[in-house]
């Protein structure tokens, strides 16, 4: 592919980053009270300034930026410092979903309050007996005049201790198989019959929750697709999470050029050199990787099960990086908050979005056409 950056899309980046270093600032942790709605009001920020969902069109807060501007436009936004996305969840993996497969009604109801920060989602999918093999849900769906009534359990759900909404898969058939009988719905996280339960993490701080449904009725127009086919709808969802969007090499990018200044300030220990080099080579790679991904999705191409090869490679990227960082600081890296941090967070990688065994089964079966592995 032509990686040459053009006159438009180099003044596209050059007018971004220009903008972030006027207007990035620190905020509290997203995973508070406090700062869930300073993130929700940097939100809004971004897309005041058309920045919070660039490859969008117009009417939706974008700016009808290409896949390499939107590239250009994360690789700027992360070496600048800026806050994580508490949005997230909806602009990267439910705003794919709907533009493949809601209606028009949906898109214009749905995505600008998503892009404005007024309505943050959470990702209600795993449920107790059901992580990565979320055909195994149980929670239901049962026809009612006008809509649909939700029960069941969801668990893991991201930014859900604070968000307004949630997405995420529902069994509308108990006799069909694994696969079929599921439906996409969306829901309003205070509606009458939801419970959302915070679960602490190490530091006390709520980054997932569980979500309760007791009966809770569900219009039929937050029905993503057709009844029954959720698991197509999902896997959209799914590749969006583990392919392109929400990983993007910017954020690996910034953080091995972090590694690199931190290991020449401790003055570029031997000991370490190697993997500091395998670290930078490895955040580019997955760059290039993505150029290429880029380019076939512009041919006409779609995200399939390539992605769990990527998901496989950024997620032990992430974590190699940083214990290399932690290695290189030394016994100083016990008050390194940001790289400990950072450590930690990487480590729910090869679990999150499908664990490694799952990526792998994937890799094998779909990708490799090797027979499937017998079930015991």
């Amino acid at each position: 592919m032509d990686l040459d950056i053009d006159e438009a899309a180099a003044a596209f980046r050059d007018e971004a980053r220009e903008w972030l270093a006027a207007h990035v600032r620190s905020l509290p942790s997203m995973d508070t009270a406090e700062g869930f709605e300073a993130h929700r009001e940097w939100e809004a920020e971004l897309a005041e300034a058309r920045w919070s969902v660039v490859s969008w069109p117009r009417e939706y807060h974008g700016r009808d930026a290409s896949m390499l501007q939107w590239l250009l436009f994360e690789e700027e936004y992360y070496a600048s410092g800026a806050p994580g996305r508490v949005s997230q969840n909806g602009i990267f993996m439910l705003g794919p979903t709907l533009f493949a497969h809601g209606t028009g009604e949906q898109r214009d109801r749905i995505l600008p309050p998503m892009a404005r920060g007024e309505q943050v989602w959470a990702q209600a999918w795993s449920e107790p007996e059901a992580g990565s093999d979320i055909a195994a849900v149980r929670s239901t769906a049962v026809r009612t005049d006008g809509g649909w009534r939700l029960s069941g359990q969801k668990t893991w759900s991201s930014r859900a201790a604070f968000a307004d909404r949630a997405f995420g898969l529902f069994r509308t058939d108990p006799e069909a198989r694994r696969h079929h009988g599921l439906t996409y719905f969306m829901a309003d996280l205070k509606a009458e019959g939801v419970t959302v339960r915070p679960i602490p993490q190490l530091d006390g701080e709520p980054g997932f929750a569980e979500i309760f449904f007791d009966d809770v009725f569900v219009p039929d127009e937050d029905v993503i697709g057709e009844v029954g086919q959720g698991w197509r709808v999902a896997m959209t969802t799914a590749n969006n999470e583990r392919g392109l969007s929400l990983r993007s090499p910017g954020r690996f990018l910034a953080a091995a050029g972090r590694l690199v200044d931190l290991w020449r300030d401790k003055g570029e220990p031997l000991s370490t050199r190697d993997r500091v080099a395998d670290a930078w080579i490895g955040a580019r790679a997955y760059q290039l990787y993505t150029f290429g991904t880029v380019s076939r999705l512009q041919d006409g191409g779609e995200l399939g099960p390539e992605s769990s090869v990527n998901k496989l490679f950024w997620s032990h990227l992430d974590v190699e990086l940083h214990e290399t960082a932690l290695d290189v600081l030394g016994p100083a890296a016990e008050t390194d908050q940001a790289w400990v941090h950072g450590y930690l967070f990487s480590l729910a990688g090869p679990i999150y979005g499908g664990t490694d065994q799952i990526q792998r089964n994937t890799i094998a079966e779909r990708l490799l056409k090797l027979p499937r592995e017998a079930r015991r």
